[in-house]
């Protein structure tokens, strides 16, 4: 059958070459039929699809810049020399307005860019070769989408480098490996499951350690004066030393005038840490058992509220985890029953988006649980499956019944936006805490470098590619150097989604989520079983993925999680004596 070459065909174009890269221009475009030998017309199932085999001169065309661009970087690997380079991809996007659609906007052009990617470099069919890959890019513009109008791919050659790691989460780290003993692993399983005290006996049945080896890296670091010894041969977490402990084996009664109606529920120790930074007239209690779980509260003052903070002992996958979590909660509760306000504050895993600017969530940044709809702020996934390529997910989502938290963390981000040139109040609040937790603290809670901020997906295989963080476009809100952005979404988690870097992507896709935590639904569903009405999540972001996997991002991570939630508690009402 021959082709009607007056219908629009897929056309690619060799633009420009040099040593070391490569311009091919694929676009839409009628063509002339023509015998010219330099032209393919593909046939069967690739018709519509016609290759310029020679680069073709345009005169007295204007280049239009690209709307969206989109770089990453893949390993490539000599099969004679077995080295490594690096080859960065360039994708460069223009779009077309359709009949039925009409034009679209900035923010939809960069979701057709980014769903466009996110197909091309699908782990199941990722095209390990130039042509493959070409033909791929083709195809899709061919089929799936039309309001792309022109891409532009540049292939460049970079130098030698060694294949990075993906940093992995504390589930995959232990799977199928022993951990090697050290002082630092010991200390991280000490401040993990604080406040509950940890016996030799028992970790060293846990990890297939020596007993003997636990006890002198446990000299180390009490000489250190990092933890101390209990009773019945327990160690636990030693406070810095500004901060005023007590062990009590019952919470002393607090005066009505000093009860809490905040409460600030944290799980890992550096999130505990970075709150009780922002606490004035602390003191902590640590409700001190052998049976059953410990309990830490600090409370204090943050402006005119009255707050306590604890520590969840443990979070986690496990039931045992799941149902500690719950019990802390509602213990905490039970203890402080004029609290009416909660929040949930750490680290939390962000959602990269590869094309737009103002959705993109960076390592640093803040995301606070906020409804897309029906006061929806957090959703747990149960379970996730494909039906013919279709996911479905078994998902749980919570509510809150009063928003009001929610719309002062709206009021500070878009506050921040329209006044770019002042300094929003919580980064005078991560500079306050840096002086404070500097000067106590053994952790480093100033900000790692940004060149440590990387984005990898994997495309099978376990190869990755590296992803450019996306540029601003013109007019766009641009971030202030150095200063944390505030992003608001629901929260997500899940762990069979978080485990599938494809699965987590589309179904934070699906709900809306810029960030993934690590399972706080046990924790959420003692808050509305004890009819709390207000509760908010506020996630520093340390790695993309659940905030686990980037230990050297989690103390910063946490100092601003806790910022923003001191900004949020600044911007509340005074309580009503």
């Amino acid at each position: 059958m021959t082709q009607n070459m007056d219908q629009e065909q897929v056309v690619m174009t060799p633009k420009c070459k040099t040593a070391n890269s490569t311009v091919l221009v694929i676009e839409r475009k009628k063509v002339q039929a023509t015998n010219n030998d330099k032209v393919h017309v593909a046939g069967g199932d690739h018709t519509g699809i016609v290759i310029n085999k020679e680069v073709v001169a345009v005169n007295g065309e204007v280049q239009q810049p690209a709307q969206l661009s989109l770089e990453f970087r893949v390993f490539l690997v000599n099969s004679h020399t077995g080295k490594h380079t690096q080859e960065s991809r360039t994708l460069r996007y223009w779009f077309r307005e359709l009949p039925e659609k009409g034009e679209l906007t900035n923010s939809e052009n960069a979701s057709v860019a980014q769903e466009f990617f996110r197909e091309l470099v699908s782990p199941q069919e990722f095209p390990r070769d130039y042509v493959g890959f070409i033909k791929k890019i083709m195809k899709l513009m061919q089929h799936n989408y039309r309001t792309i109008n022109k891409l532009e791919l540049e292939l460049k050659q970079l130098e030698a480098t060694e294949v990075p790691n993906r940093p992995l989460s504390a589930d995959e780290s232990i799977l199928g490996t022993v951990a090697i003993l050290t002082t630092e692993k010991l200390l991280e399983i000490i401040e993990s499951s604080y406040p509950n005290p940890v016996v030799i006996s028992e970790i060293a049945k846990e990890h297939g350690w020596d007993e003997e080896e636990i006890s002198a890296c446990l000299a180390e670091l009490q000489n250190r004066g990092l933890i101390k010894s209990m009773e019945h041969g327990a160690f636990t977490r030693q406070q810095s030393q500004d901060a005023q402990v007590t062990v009590v084996k019952q919470m002393p009664t607090i005066a009505s005038a000093h009860q809490p109606t905040i409460a600030i529920i944290t799980a890992q120790y550096c999130e505990k840490i970075a709150v009780d930074a922002m606490i004035e007239n602390k003191e902590t209690f640590v409700r001190y058992t052998t049976i059953g779980e410990s309990n830490v509260y600090t409370l204090g003052n943050i402006g005119a509220h009255r707050v306590v903070c604890t520590k969840l002992p443990t979070v986690g996958h496990t039931r045992e985890a799941m149902t500690a979590a719950g019990n802390t909660t509602t213990r905490l509760l039970g203890t402080f029953q004029k609290v009416e306000y909660i929040f949930l504050v750490g680290v939390g895993g962000g959602v990269p988006h590869y094309t737009d600017y103002n959705k993109h969530v960076r390592l640093g940044d803040v995301v606070v649980s906020y409804p897309i709809k029906d006061k929806v702020i957090y959703i747990y996934c149960n379970d996730a499956k494909k039906v013919d390529k279709v996911c479905e997910f078994d998902m749980k989502p919570y509510s809150s019944p009063s928003l009001n938290l929610q719309q002062i963390a709206r009021n500070l981000k878009f506050s921040a936006e329209s006044h770019s040139n002042e300094n929003p109040p919580w980064l005078t609040y991560i500079n306050h805490g840096l002086k404070s937790l500097n000067s106590t603290q053994e952790q480093d809670f100033n900000p790692p470098s940004k060149e440590t901020d990387k984005l990898y997906m994997a495309i099978g295989e376990k190869d990755l590619i590296e992803v450019a963080h996306p540029e601003p476009l013109e007019n766009t809100f641009r971030r202030q150097e150095g200063c944390p952005k505030i992003h608001l979404s629901p929260i997500a988690a899940g762990r069979q989604v978080v485990r599938d870097d494809q699965l987590r992507q589309q179904f934070a896709s699906t709900v809306g989520a810029l960030a993934f935590d690590c399972e706080y639904d046990a924790v959420i569903e003692s808050i509305l079983g004890n009819c709390k009405e207000s509760f908010i999540c506020v996630r520093g972001i340390s790695d993309y993925r659940d905030g686990l996997r980037r230990k050297e991002w989690q103390p910063y991570s946490s100092l601003v999680a806790a910022s923003v939630m001191k900004a949020i508690i600044c911007g509340m009402e005074p309580p009503t004596l």
